[in-house]
């Protein structure tokens, strides 16, 4: 899915991307606090230490900063499976690295998963489609993987199985960050990772015995 366009009237893209990070991060601590729509842009503006016009240099509306927040999320997710998988596209290997890599990116990101999930509701019918459509390209990224899998024979799933499979690890990884109060006192994140990919390959596996 093409990328929302947030518009920025700054063209050095290396002072847009930082700028927007510190905002991401001022957003996020408030939106914690206060909810979406409690939370005012100058007060945004205040917490990542911008003026408030220098915050409408980077942003038009507060919502800029959701969609924000979804790509960047998405990006991470994207780019570190898709640098890990030349040497091991079409293997369980590879499907592993992959689960591991998107755990790490919502364990690096957890508030932003949470605050992403918890205030999607405050977005307009207009805006909140995106979003949505982002959740389902990030299971595309796990359908794309499987299915390598399955045409290299390292799997057996239908296209039905892929679909379901691809959903589940990304909710499993969400689970990370919504339940992070109680799952890290019961595991380490390398606890987690190992135990929830030997879970979700178990049942795969079993079944292809049969």
């Amino acid at each position: 899915m093409k990328k929302r366009e947030v518009i920025a009237s700054v063209k050095d893209e290396k002072l847009v991307k930082k700028r927007r990070n510190e905002m991401i991060k001022g957003a996020i601590s408030l939106f914690k606090q206060k909810g979406f729509h409690q939370t005012t842009t100058r007060e945004i503006a205040k917490a990542s230490g911008f003026s408030i016009g220098t915050l409408y240099e980077y942003i038009r509306k507060k919502e800029d900063v959701l969609y924000l927040v979804c790509d960047r999320i998405y990006d991470e997710v994207r780019e570190r499976t898709e640098q890990d998988l030349g040497a091991h596209h079409g293997t369980i290997e590879g499907l592993r690295r992959a689960i591991a890599h998107y755990f790490r990116v919502v364990d690096e990101l957890d508030d932003e998963v949470l605050v992403m999930y918890q205030e999607v509701k405050a977005l307009s019918k207009e805006s909140l489609p995106y979003v949505l459509n982002k959740e389902l390209d990030m299971a595309a990224i796990f359908e794309h993987i499987l299915r390598a899998c399955v045409e290299s024979g390292a799997l057996q799933l239908s296209e039905s199985e892929i679909r379901l499979f691809a959903h589940n690890i990304v909710v499993l990884g969400q689970m990370w960050a919504f339940r992070r109060w109680v799952l890290r006192k019961m595991y380490t994140l390398d606890e987690y990772i190992e135990l929830q990919t030997e879970f979700l390959l178990k049942g795969i596996m079993e079944k292809q015995r049969v």
